[in-house]
Order: structure tokens, then sequence, then C-alpha cells
């Protein structure tokens, strides 16, 4: 309310302006002299100050301000200032006649005479007390949030005005993005993204979506002040004042890279579990199958060699029986790479000198590659010898050799090369220690990432039919890693290939002599008489070309075609048997297990394992002396003179 600076009160309607004056009770009214006495009062005044007209009326209006106040005579400024600038107007703590506070907007205006005398003061008091808790609940409750907007530093919390600007920074948003607030606020936001998405209008777009429907959120790569990146998660909300109008945006952004960086390990572990339980299972399978396939090359063989020596000199038979050999033989190296892949080889481990060994099949291996194929040698003359079978080492190097000859169709360069490598706890599948990484490396067409992660998938080819078996790969993979280690290619479509062996380092420990007895050495001297020989096997098929291959050998053969069959023939007793060679794979019994029941009641009795897996499956005894099938009728001559004739 205001009353006008200047009037004569002798003018107004006293008692209509009494009557209005009483009738407001929302703000105190009141005269105060020249001197600051109260000269009236109205119950506005009575309910805010507490004082009924009677006990205040002539008093000084000193008494409503703080002691404070008064020592600083707050009271005669107010008055002094009313009077000379024709009003003072101010907010503070007031006195209640209780002696409580409470907080007031006063306007002290001068009451003027006609003459230009002063008369006295109008005073208007309202209690703001109300409005002021509100006012202190507000900047309080403003404080806490800014404090913990500010405590918060795993998240980055800021403002955004509409165009996208930075207009406040938390701590979270300095730790995780590297700018302080004086370097950031004022700036665009959009410096946080990658260029790349700058290019493509992700900024814009992020605060349209956040402006036309209130909220914005994804994941994405950022980018720090140093330039580094991390996958953040935003949040991005639009802030409207009362009206509707847009004031800007809350942005949370929080660093969810250790989180992503998890999420992928994890897929990239169950994609290799699965390819791992896959590979099993076709390793399982393959190894089956190479066993079975031993079995048939085995009675092919053999019974082809037999006949070899009964048919008559004639070179139109000879030539096609030595084609059907060849063959069968080709079949048998095909074998050797299932069992390679599925990791049923046998290996004969030893300390292999790298340099050695690759100088010594480079003569023959040039004039295979033709003329526009150059082979460089890019390995040093002493190095780390490395642990692994020398002959299948060899092999493996020349189907990557081969490989990479078909790989370059108009020629181009093959390089072999070895250097020291150092596997520590973040090396992929290898154990922490010193290896060698031992390449062959082309500058031939390389290889799409669909062809790459095929690579080494059994069967799998990118050569005509006929010219692969799409094995190679996957038995150099079954090498590396049973000897250790593990094979890694790096290849580019247009940008050639490196095919890399990493083999553990050899030291005197890794190099033991293979338990296992494979070829056995031939025996010095020819036995002095022919044996009885039980030959045991579930194959009708492999046991008939056993038995012709012993009695043409010149030994007396007895047939089993199972475990339980060939200890009812040694119990007979029927016959005096002088070995036993028996089968691995059987059911019911297999051999290991029949040889373990022989040995109990016939220790003096000698049993030799044949079977088609190079490696025994579990259970099988790799104490006893092996024929790996196919076997011919030399290496069959060769294990009974070595058997019985004790050598080891």
């Amino acid at each position: 309310m205001s009353v006008p600076q200047s009037y004569d009160v002798s003018l107004l309607d006293e008692e209509r302006y009494r009557l209005l004056v009483d009738a407001i009770t929302d703000y105190a009214i009141y005269m105060l002299d020249i001197d600051g006495r109260v000269a009236s009062w109205n119950p506005g005044a009575q309910r805010f100050k507490g004082y009924e007209a009677w006990e205040i009326l002539g008093e000084h209006f000193s008494r409503f301000y703080t002691t404070e106040e008064r020592l600083a005579r707050a009271p005669e400024t107010a008055l002094r200032l009313a009077a000379t600038e024709g009003r003072f107007e101010s907010e503070g703590w007031r006195i209640r006649k209780d002696g409580t506070r409470f907080w007031a907007h006063a306007v002290i205006d001068p009451i003027w005479g006609r003459a230009g005398e002063l008369l006295g003061f109008a005073k208007v008091t309202r209690d703001l007390t109300e409005r002021k808790a509100a006012e202190a609940d507000l900047r309080r409750s403003e404080q806490q949030f800014q404090l913990l907007v500010q405590g918060v530093t795993d998240y980055a919390l800021y403002m955004l005005d509409p165009d996208g600007y930075v207009s406040s920074w938390n701590v979270g948003a300095q730790r995780i993005k590297g700018y302080d607030a004086s370097e950031i606020v004022g700036r665009h936001f959009s410096q946080f993204y990658t260029p790349e998405d700058r290019e493509r209008g992700e900024p814009g777009r992020s605060l349209e979506t956040a402006r036309r429907e209130g909220r914005f959120e994804r994941e994405g790569l950022r980018q720090r002040k140093d330039g580094s990146r991390f996958w953040a998660h935003v949040i991005i909300d639009a802030i409207h004042g009362e009206n509707g109008e847009l004031l800007g945006f809350a942005k949370i952004t929080r660093d969810i890279t250790e989180k992503v960086e998890t999420q992928q390990a994890l897929a990239k572990a169950r994609e290799e579990l699965f390819q791992s339980q896959k590979m099993e299972a076709i390793g399982q399978l393959t190894g089956g199958i190479a066993h079975d396939f031993n079995n048939l090359l085995m009675a092919i063989l053999g019974s082809l060699e037999i006949l070899r020596k009964r048919l008559p000199a004639d070179p139109t038979l000879t030539s096609l029986l030595d084609n059907a050999i060849q063959g069968a033989e080709r079949g048998a190296a095909l074998t050797q790479r299932m069992l390679a892949f599925s990791r049923r080889q046998e290996l004969n481990i030893q300390a292999i000198d790298v340099p050695g060994l690759v100088k010594g099949m480079l003569d023959f291996v040039q004039p295979t590659l033709g003329a526009t194929t150059h082979l460089e040698n890019r390995l040093p003359d002493r190095m780390e010898r490395i642990v692994s079978d020398p002959v299948q080492l060899e092999t493996a190097l020349l189907n990557l050799v081969v490989n990479a000859r078909d790989a370059m169709a108009n020629g181009g360069t093959i390089t072999i090369g070895a250097e020291e490598y150092v596997a520590d706890e973040r090396s992929e599948k290898l154990k922490p220690g010193p290896y060698v990484r031992l390449s062959v490396a082309d500058t031939g067409e390389g290889m799409d990432e669909e062809t790459l992660a095929q690579a080494t998938t059994p069967f799998f080819t990118t050569k005509g039919v006929g010219k692969g078996t799409g094995l190679g790969l996957s038995m150099v993979q079954g090498l590396t890693e049973q000897s250790g280690g593990k094979l890694e290619i790096e290849s580019r479509k247009g940008k050639g290939t490196t095919v890399s062996l990493y083999l553990p380092a050899a030291d005197e420990s890794d190099c033991p002599q293979s338990s296992e007895t494979s070829m056995p050495t031939p025996a010095a001297e020819a036995p002095k008489r022919n044996f009885t020989i039980l030959a045991v096997d579930d194959d009708a098929l492999v046991l008939m070309n056993t038995a012709l291959m012993l009695e043409d050998l010149g030994h007396t053969v007895i047939e089993s075609y199972s475990g339980a069959d060939a200890l009812k023939e040694l119990k007979s007793g029927a016959h005096r048997i002088d070995l036993v060679i028996t089968d691995h794979s059987m059911p019911r019994m297999t051999g290991s297990e029949l040889a373990t029941k022989i040995q109990e009641e016939w220790p003096d009795l000698p049993v030799v394992l044949a079977t088609g897996y190079a490696e025994l499956p579990v259970g099988g005894d790799n104490r006893l002396p092996r024929l790996p099938k196919p076997f011919s009728q030399n290496q069959l001559q060769d294990i009974i003179n070595a058997v019985l004739n004790g050598a080891p």
C-alpha cells in the first residue's frame, strides 16, 4: 500500500479514512510524529507487533528495531532519508512485543502541511517472515543441490543453454572429460564428440531429439580433452520454464568404458568357448573318421602289398598296382592331417634348431615354387631352440609355403622369418615364458575378414575342387597347440598373408623322450624261428589282412574278434602263444584292457597295440609297444623282431 507523499489531512474524509485503515489487517499502517513517536495504530499493526494502541501511542518507533540496528541509529537514518529523499524503503528484522523477530518490508513516507512544513510520517510495514523462510529454504536447497552435484564424481553433470553451450560444470565432468570449469564453460558441447560424429551431425540431432521429445539417451564414443576416447552413457533432458519456454538442457554423462570392455570380453569368451566346443566336436568326429579310415587303408595296403609279392612280373599290372598303393598312401597322409587337426597324432618332442631345420628344407622347396616366386630366408644364424616334432614342423612349414605359392597366381615373394618372443599374462592363449615366433609371409592376394575367420576351419578351402583338402591350416594349428604354442594369421585383402607359429623355447625339462613307442627300431638280428601270434581285431577285414601278412612272413596266426575271445583262447592252452597283436578300439574290452588282463595272468607274454589313433584315447596304456595303422608288412616284421628280441 502506498500513501501519497504530500497531502492535507483536513481535506480527507477523516471517518472514511479511519474505516479504511482499520479494515486492513495484512499491513501495519500507522503515523509517526516528526520525532518518530507513534501517533496512530491500526489493527494490522496490532496483529504484527503485538501492542494494543494504548500501549504504543506516544512511544518511539525505534523499539520495533533490533538492538544492533538501534545502536547503528537505523531508525533515525530511516526518518532522515524519508524526509530528505521523499521516501524510505527497506527490509530487515523487526521485534514484536514478546521479543520475537519477524522479517519486515517497511515503507516510510513524509507527511507535509500546506505550507510545506513536515507534519510527520506515514509508515507501512508488511510481515514477510514466511517469504523470507521460503527463500532461505530455497537457498538452502540450492546450496545442498550444488553440494550434491559437485560431490558426484562418477557422473558428469552439467547444464547447456538452448544452443548447446556449457553453462555449468561439476567435479565429475572435470574428472571424466578432463576440462576445468574455466576451460569449458561457454564452449559448445559438440567438442566432446568424435570428429566422425560431428561430421554426421550427432550433437545437433541429440539436442533436437531432447527438444522435441523432452529426453535423449544413447551410448557411444566420446572424446576427452587429451584426445583419448571413452565409451559414454549419455542422457540429455530439456528444461522448460513456467510458461513452457526452453531454458536449456541438463546433461548427464557416465564413463562406461569398463562395462563395455567387460561385455566385449564376455562376448569374445563366449564366442571362443562356442568355437572351442565346435572344434572339439569336429576334432572328435575327425579323429573317429581317421581311425576307421586307417582300418580301411590297413586292409587295402596290406592286401595290395601281398598281391604285389604274388603277382607275376608284368609291367602292365605292376603299374596299376603301384597306382593303387600310391592312392592308398595318399589316403594315409590325409588321415595323418585329420589326426593332426584333432590333436591325436603322436609327437616326437625334441629341441629343434629352427635356422637349421629351415635351411635344410630350402634346397628342395625352391624348385617347386616356379620361376616367378622368390623365397627369402630371414632367420638369424643363432637363436633359441624350440620344442616340437621336427618332422611334423617341417611338414607344417612346407604346407604353409605351398599355400603361400598358391595365393600368388602371378608370382611374388615368400618370406620365412623367426624372432624370439616373450609372453606375459596378457598374451592370448600362451603361458607366460619365452617363445619363438616362426612366420611364413607372402605378397599374394590376401584374405577378407570372412575368409580369415574361417581359415583354420577343417575342410574349408578357397582352392578349386581337387586342389586342397582344407586340412592344411587345421593340421598346422593342431601341431602348434599340441606343442604348447598358438597359430596366428594376419591378412588383408590385396595385402598378402602372414602365418605365425608361436612355439615354446626349448629347455632340458621341456624335451623328454616320447613315452609312447611308435615306429620301433628294427632288431639287429632277424628271429631264429617263426612264432605263433595271436591277432585280435573286431574288424574282420583288418584281422584277415593282418593274418595274411603274418602268414606270408612264415608265422602261425590265431585269430580272435574280441578281447573275450582272445582270453578264452589263451586260457584254453591249445597253442603256445609267443606274441599278441591287438587293436585298441574294440567294444566291451579295449586292447589296453586286454593287455592288462594278459599281464596279470601271463606276465611274460608280450603284447603289441595296433591302433588307428597315433595318440591313444583316455584309458590307453602308453607303455605298450605300438604299431600305428595302416602298417606295412616290413613294419609288422620290424616290431615282431624288436619285441621278441628284447629291444626297447
